[in-house]
C-alpha cells in the first residue's frame, strides 16, 4: 500500500504536468482531509464559514500549484496553505488565533546572543581616540547625553559636538578595520 504522501505527491506531479484525471483524483482525496483540518483549527467558526475556508484552500492550491517544489514533501505544503487560510478567516472576523509555535520553529530566527566582547572592543577603540573625542563618544553614545548637554559642559556648540562625534565614530570604524594605525 502506498502512503498518503507518496500517492498525493505523485498525483500532484502528474496534475502539474497536465493530467486532468490525476488532478481530479488528488482533489477528491485531499478535500476531506483539508476539511478536517479546517474544522479542527476553526472549531469556533460556523459550518458555512468552515466550508468557505475549504473552498479558499482549494482555490489557493489551484492558483499556487506551480509553487510546490516536486522534490519537497507535499503534505507540509498543503497543511501550510490550510493553516494560513484559517488564520486569514479569523483575521477577517477580527478574531485572533493562536497557532502552536512548534509549527513555525524552523522558520523562526533566534535572537542573536549579545557579543561578550563588544563592550571590551568598544572600550579599546574609544581608548585609541584623543581624550576629548573619547569623552564625547562616551557621553553621547554610551551615557545618552544630548549633543547640547555635552556642548555646554565642554564649552562647544551643539554642531561642533555633532561633528566631533561623527569624526570620532568614523575614526573608530577605521581603527576597527585596521586602517587607522
Amino acid at each position: 500500500m502506498i502512503d498518503r504522501e507518496t500517492e498525493w505527491a505523485s498525483l500532484f506531479r502528474a496534475a502539474n504536468a497536465g493530467d486532468a484525471l490525476a488532478y481530479q483524483r488528488l482533489l477528491r482525496a485531499i478535500t476531506p482531509v483539508l476539511r478536517g483540518i479546517v474544522r479542527a483549527r476553526g472549531r469556533t467558526l460556523d459550518a458555512d464559514t468552515q466550508e468557505d475556508i475549504v473552498q479558499d484552500v482549494l482555490i489557493a492550491i489551484h492558483t499556487k500549484r506551480q509553487t510546490w517544489d516536486p522534490a519537497a514533501p507535499l503534505l507540509p505544503w498543503l497543511y501550510a496553505i490550510t493553516r494560513h487560510k484559517v488564520v486569514d478567516a479569523f483575521r477577517r472576523r477580527g478574531a485572533r488565533i493562536h497557532l502552536p509555535i512548534e509549527d513555525f520553529s524552523d522558520a523562526l530566527e533566534a535572537d542573536p546572543a549579545p557579543d561578550p566582547t563588544a563592550v571590551r572592543d568598544s572600550n579599546v577603540l574609544i581608548g585609541q581616540l584623543e581624550p576629548r573625542a573619547a569623552e564625547i563618544v562616551r557621553a553621547v553614545s554610551l551615557a545618552g547625553e544630548t549633543p547640547a548637554e555635552v556642548g555646554a559642559r565642554l564649552s562647544m556648540t551643539e554642531g561642533a559636538v555633532r561633528v566631533a562625534l561623527h569624526r570620532a565614530i568614523r575614526r573608530m570604524a577605521d581603527l576597527a578595520r585596521g586602517q587607522g594605525q
